[in-house]
């Protein structure tokens, strides 16, 4: 026996014909699925904002070619151990790097981390993105 609802939505002909091109675009089966996978993310957002544990990205782009920027950014992570599990980097041009760092902990403690890294000279973006998992 499925633990699927049925329930009706109203919404304007100009909101829904975006939505589906948004299904067809993203892949979905059906609205059902895309309107499931929507509210997940939402509420996960929403738990996220609210929780101390969340599981995420903090994506750095850089110019390494800045006067220490490395080794600081290098500094600023190892206070940060515990909270890393993963980082990657990328050459993406002859200046400029790419680093996603994978994170889990405390979302207060990983905000200042973000905003620790993304304070430096010559780092041109720093997008922090934390989800709050059910993981059990």
């Amino acid at each position: 026996m499925s633990n699927l609802v049925r329930f009706g939505v109203s919404i304007e002909k100009n909101l829904l014909d975006q939505f589906d091109r948004f299904i067809e675009k993203h892949g979905f089966f059906n609205r059902s699925e895309a309107i499931r996978d929507l509210i997940r993310e939402k509420l996960s957002l929403e738990k996220g904002y609210k929780s101390e544990s969340v599981l995420g990205t903090i994506t750095l782009i850089y110019n390494h070619h800045v006067r220490n920027l490395s080794e600081n950014l290098t500094d600023i992570q190892h206070g940060y151990q515990e909270y890393i599990l993963f980082s990657n980097h990328v050459h993406i041009s002859h200046e400029y790097c790419l680093e996603v760092i994978v994170v889990k902990g405390k979302e207060k403690e990983l905000r200042e981390l973000a905003v620790k890294m993304g304070g430096n000279k010559g780092v041109l973006m720093c997008l922090p993105s934390f989800l709050s998992i059910d993981i059990g």
